[in-house]
């Protein structure tokens, strides 16, 4: 396939880069001492072998990715449930924007869940180059069919990349006939008070030169709720929520963005649930007309209604709302053994977060807060 040479520095490898691209990562001492770990007693001249029988980036992640996942699902969760019976068509190619907990699990786990649904391909990953520490981690990426989203640069700067990044999506599903994941937001929800932003939808209108809903609908979007039951993240989160209320201007250093990526991957997430809506091409049509300045909200607002609806919710979840909430009001949804299992959850937690002042009530609300919020709303989703 003829791709514009103008996506080059930002697209996943092409079939012909990848032999050269596995000779790089294989000869990487940082990428072997990560193999090591993570594929223990697989000697590296087999996984060569291996990676130089995949002809293109789905076999790969076939080969090596898919395996690894659900040993990841086997050893790190409950279960993993991906319900996509909404999309009848399984030929047609989506434009996934979901709610955002894990970079490397929230695409990794949509895609297996694609293939084990008997979908055709996975799906293009939107992945900022802010976690991309390491030349062996940019790499790998993008053997794993991620493009980049570049973070730090001048406004004049980011608009030409986000124009740049809209036409690269569009040409991802109408010509290379692949799917894409996308958050709705840039980051996580770190109180998973999940909120579309109307920058991520505005970027995927750039470049539009006649109708902005034809332009969309061109996208096929599906609004997709990710309910993890833990998240393996919580305390990390609270931690950075009290260093922000602390200290002025801090920053994440990359080491910490680093321990997220293996917290999340390696910690412990109950049971596993994603669902995706309708594709919202009809809804999408009743706003034709919308003025410009509340089309983007609109959008964003109709997006949150499909992922707040489908969550799956959590004896947890219930129980963390009554306790910020201080009532019973929920007490129907769990038992006296769910609460003990909860309250232990909890005060383990709060003991994994390595501050020398550490404030627990801020951060024992912190941690409620995040497993709160999809109830909350859910509720006003429900109700709308």
């Amino acid at each position: 396939m003829n791709i514009p040479a103008e996506f080059d520095e930002i697209r996943p490898y092409t079939p012909e880069e990848l032999p050269q691209i596995f000779d790089e990562l294989l000869a990487d001492p940082a990428f072997q001492a990560v193999i090591s770990l993570i594929m223990p007693g697989m000697p590296l001249d087999m996984l060569s072998h291996k990676l130089h029988q995949c002809k293109n980036n789905l076999e790969v992640q076939k080969t090596i990715f898919y395996p690894l996942l659900h040993q990841i699902i086997k050893e790190h969760s409950d279960g993993f449930t991906l319900n996509a019976s909404s999309l009848t068509d399984k030929e047609k190619n989506y434009t996934f924007i979901s709610n955002h907990r894990d970079i490397v699990l929230d695409p990794g786990f949509l895609s297996l869940g694609l293939l084990d649904n008997h979908f055709p391909t996975t799906v293009e990953i939107a992945i900022g180059d802010n976690l991309l520490i390491y030349p062996w981690i940019k790499k790998l990426v993008r053997v794993n069919k991620s493009f980049i989203v570049q973070r730090a640069l001048s406004m004049r700067q980011m608009l030409l990349s986000s124009a740049r990044m809209s036409r690269y999506i569009h040409f991802a599903i109408t010509q290379k006939k692949e799917n894409v994941w996308i958050a709705q937001r840039e980051g996580r929800a770190k109180d998973s008070n999940d909120r579309t932003q109307e920058s991520v939808l505005k970027m995927l209108a750039l470049g539009s030169t006649g109708d902005t809903i034809d332009y969309l609908k061109e996208l096929n979007i599906v609004p997709t709720s990710l309910s993890y039951e833990y998240d393996p993240c919580d305390f990390l989160k609270a931690k950075e929520m009290q260093q922000k209320r602390d200290i002025e201007n801090f920053k994440k250093s990359q080491q910490d963005d680093l321990t997220n990526m293996q917290t999340g991957i390696f910690g412990y997430k109950g049971k596993v649930y994603f669902q995706t809506a309708p594709c919202i091409n009809d809804e999408l049509e009743t706003l034709r007309g919308c003025p410009k300045n509340e089309l983007f909200l609109k959008i964003a607002q109709l997006i949150d209604q499909h992922i707040h609806l489908n969550y799956r919710l959590y004896p947890g979840n219930y129980i963390a709302c009554d306790l910020l909430e201080d009532t019973q009001k929920f007490t129907g949804q769990y038992n006296a053994a769910d609460v003990t299992k909860f309250e232990t959850y909890l005060q383990e937690r709060l003991e994994l977060i390595d501050l020398p002042n550490k404030d627990l009530p801020f951060l024992r609300r912190c941690i409620l807060t995040m497993y709160a919020n999809p109830v909350i709303n859910h509720l006003k989703a429900l109700h709308t």
